[in-house]
């Protein structure tokens, strides 16, 4: 059973969770003082890393290669991110959001699941690695983004051109998304580790309509406020089509072995009941995710006074793109179900395409079974990860691209992700870091002084 980290190891995470480094959508409105608090804090609690392996910036991401004794091929891309959501409502959280608490049993703080707490545990594994004489067998990069949570177009994007001018294609990339969960799986009563193939595109379209406007006494048959909310209505109301991709029948199939018995056989007939299935996932939105492009109208604007006619009224919709659709297929489905002529559909913001998924394969089954062996009598599976992440910049880099961490999370937990009173616990935090010590172990030449000081089989 693993054991919660000691607290050195926790005030480690801690002070790094005291670094407020919020991301802004605007670079020029960022701490920059965080940031570097945060690059100080990283260099001088990992002498080794930082003397041993190589490091190139990109603004305040980092870039750090691991050269192997086979270097030309690169075993792993290990992404996490540095920055951090706003936090909303300080006042209700149990402590202060960028306060680093530490008790007896949580570290708490913006950034202690999403996602700082993988960029310590990362550095953790790899210093303690290299003071255990650890070298990896082939190449590996440790890629920690910036400005993730306002999509990576400085960080995450600039780091991916330089390993792709690089020539670089590793068997392995893993990031965040998937965890395992317990009491979120309906019907299923062990933890379940969902090691995400792969996440949904994104894209924000904009409605637009403008009319002549005038005195609210003689109105029109339609302001531009109400062609703009029936449009919205319109497309909320006629989401796009439920469907059963390959992954999330992988998904399934697998989940089905520790399903109650109706629901295994009704899954031992997934070819057949395709639709029946879907349906019901689509009966709760954590799971209608699985098998549906989402739609979420999110703002509304328009008119400037109650008895002014509005002269200009828009709407933004956003939408988390299933495999098999696309960023044009959403704006086509936006036009065929408005059928108003006189809206106008417009992208902005960022877009991005369903990501490439990659089949389970060996690396997959590694990480499987590293989890396994951290937090026995789990069940594993496969899934898409809802939101986007760092690892859609890497898409074309890797053979095998996992979204996982092996903390165990209930429904409270995930609500603090982006919510109130993140925190992780010392027994997660320690998961995590036994994690990614196991992954560089079985990169490293399998020596016998490598197995001893980790205790884990090569």
């Amino acid at each position: 059973m693993t054991k919660p980290v000691d607290d050195p190891t926790a005030e480690r995470l801690a002070a790094a969770l005291r670094c407020a480094t919020v991301s802004t959508d605007d670079p020029a409105d960022a701490d920059t003082a965080a940031f570097d608090r945060l690059d100080t804090h990283l260099e001088l609690s990992f002498p080794l890393v930082h003397a041993q392996l190589e490091l190139e910036r990109f603004g305040y991401s980092r870039l750090y290669r691991w050269p192997g004794s086979e270097p030309d091929r690169v075993a792993a891309i290990l992404l996490a991110h540095q920055d951090v959501v706003p936090a909303d409502h300080p006042q209700r959280w149990t402590h202060p959001p960028f306060a680093g608490v530490v008790d007896d049993e949580f570290i708490w703080g913006r950034g202690a699941i999403d996602d700082k707490s993988r960029v310590v545990a990362i550095l953790e594994a790899v210093e303690s690695a290299l003071a255990a004489g650890v070298q990896p067998r082939h190449t590996v990069y440790l890629a920690f983004g910036h400005d993730e949570e306002v999509f990576g177009g400085d960080g995450a994007e600039r780091m991916a051109e330089r390993l792709r001018r690089a020539g670089v294609r590793a068997d392995l990339l893993l990031d965040e998304g998937g965890v395992i969960t317990e009491g979120v799986a309906d019907g299923v009563r062990q933890p379940v580790a969902s090691v995400m193939l792969g996440e949904k595109g994104y894209a924000t379209v904009r409605l637009s309509v403008s009319e002549v406007g005038g005195h609210s006494s003689m109105p029109g048959r339609q302001t531009a406020v109400g062609r703009i909310a029936r449009a919205v209505s319109r497309i909320q109301d006629h989401p796009m089509p439920l469907r059963l991709t390959p992954v999330i029948a992988d998904m399934l199939a697998r989940l089905r072995q520790v399903m109650p018995a109706p629901r295994r056989r009704l899954l031992g007939f997934a070819g057949v009941v395709a639709p029946l299935i879907t349906r019901v996932l689509a009966a709760r939105p954590t799971t209608e995710a699985m098998v549906r492009t989402t739609t979420a109208p999110t703002v509304i604007r328009g008119g400037v006074k109650a008895n002014v006619l509005p002269q200009h009224a828009e709407a933004l919709v956003n939408f988390r793109i299933l495999p098999g659709d696309s960023v044009d297929s959403v704006l086509e489905h936006c036009r065929k179900v408005v059928r108003d002529n006189g809206i106008h559909f417009e992208l902005v913001g960022m877009s991005s395409e369903p990501s490439h998924t990659t089949g389970p394969g060996p690396a997959f089954d590694m990480i499987a079974d590293v989890a396994r062996a951290i937090v026995p009598g789990i069940a594993v599976t496969t899934g898409l990860v809802p939101g986007a992440t760092d690892s859609r910049h890497y898409d074309d880099l890797t053979g095998t691209r996992c979204n996982f961490a092996p903390i165990v999370l209930n429904e409270r937990d995930l609500a603090s992700i982006h919510g109130t009173d993140e925190r992780l616990s010392r027994v997660n935090y320690a998961r995590l870091i036994e994690f990614n010590r196991r992954l560089i172990d079985h990169f490293a030449a399998a020596t016998t002084s490598a197995v001893q000081t980790s205790g884990v089989d090569a």
